[in-house]
């Protein structure tokens, strides 16, 4: 009965491991693709619905609306219905994506530079370097987010300190364990097989983010009973997400009345987006990885 178990338990891992591999080499292409699309008086919906649309032609799902977060802005925007807003030169575009087969996960992200700022995307990219190379079955998340936050300052940026990595489950974009993007006097050894994401962010600003007003993306976060038709009708049409964040862009209605009585009642969560609290400009690089005994395994 115990070796039975233990295979169903075996069985699972090699199942989340294939799924999340392909995942991850749909989410590669769509990165590479996506990036050539990013310039100048391009519409940001466009390059939106184009990663979305693409995701799915490639046999997987988007595992939450395409995020094309600009400049000062570090994460969780994402464009609205019939948005006519269009890239700028000398924009700073992080373009974060996700996707999943059966709810198992990759992400990853990657800064544009649509001006002279290629000093702070190395920085990023630097930083997820050190991060990676740091990482192995055993190893304290304090390390990594020591080696992180030294790559970072390396180039004369800071780390985003309330912006971390994070683990990744079925349908759960952000789960234990947190991987901090700057040194901690202790964090959690990481396990051979674990699923993570590592995500620097650098800044030429004060180094934390917080939430600004506009928010297009959503989440489930509990089942109740709801009054309303049209809360009904738009719990109906998000059940197909699961716990996924989705866009409101996504909805056939969305009115924002509603949206906002159905995260008051603690229906669905919002995510609004989130800015570098001294307007300096941001720049992420990211990768999902499979934690192994000598290193780690990336897949996107």
């Amino acid at each position: 009965m115990v070796n039975d178990v233990d295979e169903v338990k075996e069985n699972e891992i090699d199942e989340a491991i294939k799924k999340t591999i392909k995942a991850g080499e749909i989410l590669r292409q769509v990165r590479e693709e996506a990036v050539k699309l990013i310039k100048p008086d391009v519409k940001i919906l466009e390059v939106a619905e184009f990663v979305e649309n693409r995701i799915r032609e490639l046999g997987a799902e988007p595992a939450f609306p395409c995020n094309l977060s600009i400049n000062s802005d570090a994460a969780h925007f994402t464009p609205k219905k019939n948005d006519d807003r269009v890239f700028k030169e000398g924009d700073l575009v992080k373009l974060d994506i996700g996707s999943h087969i059966d709810g198992y996960i990759a992400d990853t992200a990657v800064t544009v530079d649509l001006g002279d700022n290629e000093d702070l995307v190395k920085a990023a990219e630097a930083a997820l370097k050190a991060g990676i190379e740091a990482v192995y079955a055993g190893v304290d998340t304090a390390e990594i987010g020591e080696a992180i936050e030294n790559a970072i300052r390396e180039f004369g940026y800071k780390p985003i300190i309330n912006l971390t990595g994070h683990g990744l489950l079925p349908y759960l974009t952000h789960t234990p364990p947190t991987i901090y993007n700057f040194g901690t006097k202790k964090g959690v050894t990481l396990e051979e097989g674990i699923i993570i994401a590592i995500e620097p962010f650098a800044t030429n600003g004060i180094g934390k983010v917080v939430e600004r007003s506009e928010c297009e993306i959503y989440s489930v976060v509990a089942k109740r009973p709801v009054r309303m038709k049209i809360a009904r009708q738009i719990l109906k049409e998000v059940e197909k997400y699961k716990t996924l964040p989705f866009a409101k862009r996504w909805l056939s209605k969305a009115p924002e009345v509603i949206i906002g009585r159905l995260v008051r009642d603690g229906v669905l969560r919002s995510y609004p987006v989130l800015t570098e609290i001294g307007g300096g400009l941001v720049s992420q690089a990211e990768h999902t990885i499979i934690v192994e005994e000598n290193g780690a395994r990336i897949v996107t």
